[in-house]
């Protein structure tokens, strides 16, 4: 049951992101910040150790993992910048925003948050470390989700009651995708290949999203060394949880 428990504090914070984009973002980019720090430090002390432990073991091509990190980043690259290519163009005719975009491009988060809490279920099939530390992961990164879940809505002239509503789906997604993968079992190759495009996933978002954000519009030394904290911290959970 415990992925399902860590599914239950990606609910949390993603209503803790929502929330707070309701009240106000004043500090969002230290939280930011940490959470970046963290994503590097799942990647390169928990998920690449782990894709070369079992490469090794079980006498794998570890290519296959690289290509499918680099297919998880690009797919991630191509499907936001393709959702945000409509805001873009808007920008050349002024200010008109609409409802239906801002509920879209929300559907569009729960669709991930989706995959998120998949990552946290099959990451636990290779090993409880591995999905603790997928799951950390997901909870810092669900905030944000949550955050920007509630700002499109709102900057899209959608009422704040569809806001919360589209927040829920969000927030429940992952409980659902940890709550599929207790119906199938992937064999030792697959679960190289599909930690390497969770890899390739997550380094989009830490190092083309998350971190770009955490630095947008107040950076500091302080959000600096939170993101070095947030590694540090994912160093110590690998190596003594």
């Amino acid at each position: 049951m415990t992925p399902l428990f860590l599914a239950i504090g990606t609910f949390v914070s993603t209503m803790a992101g929502g929330t707070f984009a309701l009240k106000n973002k004043s500090r969002l980019h230290y939280i930011l910040g940490f959470t970046a720090g963290i994503i590097l430090g799942v990647l390169a002390f928990d998920i690449l150790p782990e894709i070369f432990k079992i490469t090794q073991q079980f006498h794998l091509d570890p290519t296959k993992a690289m290509v499918a990190l680099v297919c998880g980043f690009l797919l991630f690259h191509i499907i936001e910048k393709t959702i945000l290519l409509h805001h873009a163009h808007e920008h050349e005719y002024g200010k008109h925003k609409h409802p239906q975009v801002g509920v879209l491009s929300a559907l569009a988060l729960a669709g991930h948050s989706f995959m998120d809490g998949i990552g946290i279920g099959l990451g636990f099939q290779v090993n409880a470390t591995v999905g603790i530390a997928v799951a950390i992961a997901v909870i810092g990164h669900d905030f944000a989700d949550g955050l920007n879940t509630v700002s499109l809505m709102l900057n899209n002239k959608n009422s704040s009651k569809r806001a919360r509503n589209l927040l829920l789906i969000d927030a429940a997604a992952p409980i659902l995708g940890v709550a599929t993968t207790y119906f199938f079992t992937l064999s030792e190759a697959n679960l190289a290949v599909y930690l390497g495009f969770f890899a390739g996933f997550l380094l989009y978002i830490g190092a083309s999203d998350i971190l770009p954000q955490a630095h947008e519009e107040s950076s500091s030394r302080w959000t600096i060394a939170l993101t070095v904290l947030g590694t540090i911290f994912m160093f110590a959970v690998t190596r003594f949880v």
